[in-house]
């Protein structure tokens, strides 16, 4: 990791597209995982001797294994589409950050061991060995990636550039180098059931001080109760919620409206997070054994629906990857979906006329929206296309007077990144996450200029830890950054029905 001092990039009028800097980049590298974070997911605790067989080896298996994997390493042809859509290249103006050449990395490789030229005319195709040189522009450049797919939705042959950093990242945790950040983390999952590794009493301990700090603030007894068996609804919330702000006033928000709609509920000391890591390093190992806690925290607790808090990649992960990795869900109620999103919920209550809402409660705000990316870009929500933007909007909307969206090509399924997902939100990382932040606050900047806007909503709790840490860096206020069902707590109107 560069110990340098680094500059913050410059807003301007109209985002810019920048001129080339080659290997401007290329110091920036997150901690190496330590043998016992290795170990406690599975993998090699060092570099192990032989490890450049064992990397093509391991190669060869993800690409037989996945044929998208595959058509994604063979299909591209250079056109350029994909060169200026990555916030990284955007913020860093380093080409080894554009999606084509961050692809090519691990390309190159793949085409020396597993195609026919990369065999035999190896120059003429950019085919390279595997080296410790490469291994170590692998280590720097793939953990230079969010896997936000904003590049997928630009490129013509919707070629995933997430799918090969995953990849890369696999290959490189199971020859003994992973990352710290990630890999501790999952340990901490699999251990004691959240990212933060907080025990079931501490987790206890806190929510019982949250009932008393809402009972001194709006003189109800909104309950936070934790492994209540016969509880309508198991809530599976990222565990940032417990404590951090702003992501606590989102989990109040969300008492409160199950208390306002009077839906029994519960949290799980067992299965105390909705976030899982694993998919951010491509181990599907991993991914299904931090899953299945939320199944068995399910069976054992006897809940009808499972609920899913304010986290954009734990709505991927169980949008998209639970009913395989932990399906079937026969033993929940069919006529809810499975997975639901909190936002769902409150929408729907709001629809049906359950909840009271007070906008004027919010009049201190100018709201806008950051569409968090794997809401945006690799899930659905609701029974609608396009749901996902839709609900959180509308429930914005029904909790505050004054609303702005950003401009049309920085939201929406085109949002751009915070900087800091996909495993990228450590400190050992933070010139990197400023600078990919850029885009997302040259677009905040428009609507703060133009109408005055002082919070930025998001329903991503990685989101909001990257704000707060990267606001300051371009002159904005660190609490300018809110939950979604943070604006519903305030608006909400408790004990009383429209």
């Amino acid at each position: 990791m560069a110990k340098a001092e680094f500059l913050t990039p410059e807003l301007t009028e109209y985002l810019t597209v920048p001129h080339v800097r080659a290997e401007t980049m290329a110091h920036s590298r997150p901690f190496v995982a330590k043998p016992e974070h290795q170990e406690s997911v599975g993998y090699p605790g060092e570099l192990m001797d032989g490890w450049e067989e064992k990397a093509v080896l391991k190669l060869g298996e993800l690409v037989r294994g996945s044929r998208a994997l595959q058509v994604f390493l063979d299909s591209c042809v250079k056109c350029g589409a994909c060169t200026d859509k990555c916030h990284y290249y955007l913020g860093t103006s380093d080409p080894k950050n554009m999606p084509v050449a961050r692809q090519d990395l691990l390309r190159s490789v793949y085409r020396r061991y597993y195609t026919f030229a990369g065999k035999y005319f190896p120059k003429l195709v950019g085919a390279r060995d595997m080296t410790k040189d490469v291994l170590d522009e692998w280590y720097s450049y793939f953990h230079q990636c969010s896997q936000c797919r904003r590049c997928s939705v630009y490129c013509p042959y919707g070629i995933d550039t997430a799918e090969i950093s995953m990849a890369a990242r696999d290959v490189m945790d199971a020859v003994g180098l992973g990352q710290k950040y990630s890999n501790e983390i999952i340990g901490k999952v699999h251990k004691i059931g959240n990212n933060l590794g907080l025990p079931g009493p501490a987790l206890k301990d806190t929510l019982e001080g949250l009932e008393e700090d809402v009972k001194e603030d709006t003189g109800v007894d909104v309950k936070f109760p934790v492994d209540e068996k016969g509880a309508e609804v198991l809530v599976i919330t990222p565990s940032a919620d417990f404590f951090a702000e702003p992501h606590i006033d989102g989990l109040i928000g969300y008492a409160k409206v199950f208390h306002q709609a009077g839906i029994s509920w519960t949290l799980s000391s067992y299965a105390s997070e909705a976030a899982n890591f694993s998919m951010f390093i491509g181990s599907r190992h991993n991914l299904k054994k931090a899953a299945m806690r939320i199944r068995e925290a399910a069976i054992d607790l006897g809940v009808k629906r499972i609920v899913v808090g304010e986290c954009g990649h734990a709505w991927r992960v169980a949008y998209s990857f639970w009913n395989t990795l932990i399906g079937p869900f026969d033993f929940l109620d069919p006529n809810y979906p499975v997975p639901q999103h909190i936002c769902e919920v409150t929408y729907d209550l709001i629809q049906r006329g359950a909840l009271t809402l007070d906008k004027e409660a919010n009049d201190d705000k100018v709201v806008t929206f950051h569409d968090s990316c794997n809401v945006s870009r690799a899930s659905r929500m609701g029974n609608m296309p396009g749901g996902q933007f839709i609900i959180p909007r509308a429930v914005i909307k029904a909790s505050v007077n004054k609303f702005h969206d950003m401009a049309p090509d920085t939201i929406y399924e085109g949002t751009f990144c915070c900087g800091g997902g996909g495993g990228l939100l450590t400190d050992d990382l933070i010139e990197l996450r400023v600078k990919g932040a850029m885009p997302r606050m040259q677009a905040l900047k428009q609507v703060v200029d133009e109408y005055g806007v002082n919070y930025m909503a998001a329903i991503c709790a990685i989101c909001k830890s990257q704000f707060t840490k990267v606001l300051p860096y371009y002159k904005f206020p660190m609490d300018m950054i809110g939950s979604v069902h943070g604006l519903v707590s305030t608006a909400i109107q408790l004990g009383t029905k429209q």
